[in-house]
């Protein structure tokens, strides 16, 4: 495989709904794998809980130490946060949708960025525009892959500051609503907690969590599962890949993209038991066992670049038999 100027371009539509319709044909069985988890909750409130707990037990320590322990501690507690707000994405906590939105803007609170709510807009539609450059904002823009290339310094930078690249492809996105009532809250709710933060613990608590957020999506192992999800780093016929590495445990099974993209109504802790129920399918596909091993691979491999994805121009539909579409829509209400 060789670094190319352009995006690799699809003629079929994605994958993830034929493989679906396939997996509910032969196993009708994993349909009892959808619903909710209520205990995510609890997992929300007890990490953003040792979040504030650890940013208030370093804030008069040097800088040094400061962001060592957000490198080393900081960073995977972040990161799991995020897959909370992914999964409330989903809705896959409670039936009402209000309190996933809640617990999402409170999962939210040590990223010091306020971004719960209008990332589940943009990756449901990553979801179900998979590919299609104006609708999928996990793709990068030409200009960002141009401007990164595929020196590691270029592609250094880019980890870095990831997050204000990812925030730059919004803007071509123009079926999305920018701003609502829940953006709105999810913002004042943010604000108020960073004031809160700075006033009684200090800038430098506040300074933590912030560089914990950077570390946990950018120049990090774990910012290699970004990397890992849909880059064509094993084979270009492959658009999305899994991770079944020892990290999963850290990170609530987010490391099963294949099996969350099929099947998005199944909460984090049913994908492994969702592989074992399909394994023809999931285990016939190319994987990654560690997150670290990708991240060096990434950052020094010239045959990969932000280039390495595929692209499609229509809108990743499939034909539908009356038999199949109902099984289909109870996957897609979640999608």
């Amino acid at each position: 495989m060789t670094a190319d100027d352009n995006f690799h371009f699809s003629g079929v539509p994605e994958p993830h709904r034929i493989r679906t319709l396939q997996i509910l044909k032969q196993h009708p069985e994993v349909k009892t794998l959808m619903g909710k988890n209520p205990f995510t909750s609890l997992a929300i409130i007890g990490l953003v809980g040792a979040m504030v707990g650890l940013s208030y037990w370093v804030k008069d320590s040097a800088w040094w130490v400061m962001l060592l322990l957000a490198y080393g501690v900081g960073a995977f507690l972040n990161h799991s946060l995020f897959v909370m707000i992914h999964e409330c994405s989903h809705y896959l906590l409670f039936r009402n949708k209000a309190l996933n939105n809640i617990f999402s803007i409170i999962a939210n609170l040590p990223h010091v960025i306020p971004s719960a709510i209008s990332f589940k807009r943009y990756h449901i539609k990553h979801h179900s525009f998979q590919g299609v450059h104006e609708l999928d904002a996990d793709l990068p823009d030409h200009w960002e892959a141009r401007l990164i290339g595929n020196s590691f310094a270029g592609k250094a930078l880019w980890l870095l500051l990831f997050p204000f690249f990812q925030v730059s492809r919004t803007f071509r996105l123009k079926e999305i609503k920018p701003i609502d009532g829940w953006i709105i809250t999810n913002w004042l709710v943010q604000i108020a907690f960073n004031v809160a933060i700075w006033v009684y613990f200090g800038p430098g608590a506040l300074l933590f969590m912030l560089a914990s957020f950077f570390f946990s999506i950018g120049l990090h192992p774990l910012g290699a599962r970004w990397i890992q999800e849909h880059y064509l780093t094993l084979d270009k016929d492959q658009e999305t890949y899994s991770y079944y590495g020892p990290l999963n445990t850290v990170a609530f099974n987010v490391g099963f993209h294949n099996e969350h993209h099929d099947f998005p109504s199944v909460p984090w802790n049913r994908l492994p038991r969702l592989k074992k129920q399909a394994p023809a399918f999931y285990d016939s596909l190319l994987s990654h066992t560690s997150w670290t091993r990708l991240f060096f691979r990434f950052l020094f491999d010239k045959n990969i670049s932000l280039f390495s994805r595929t692209v499609r121009q229509e809108r990743g539909k499939v034909k539908l038999t009356d038999e199949s579409k109902p099984d289909l829509d109870l996957v897609e209400a979640q999608r």
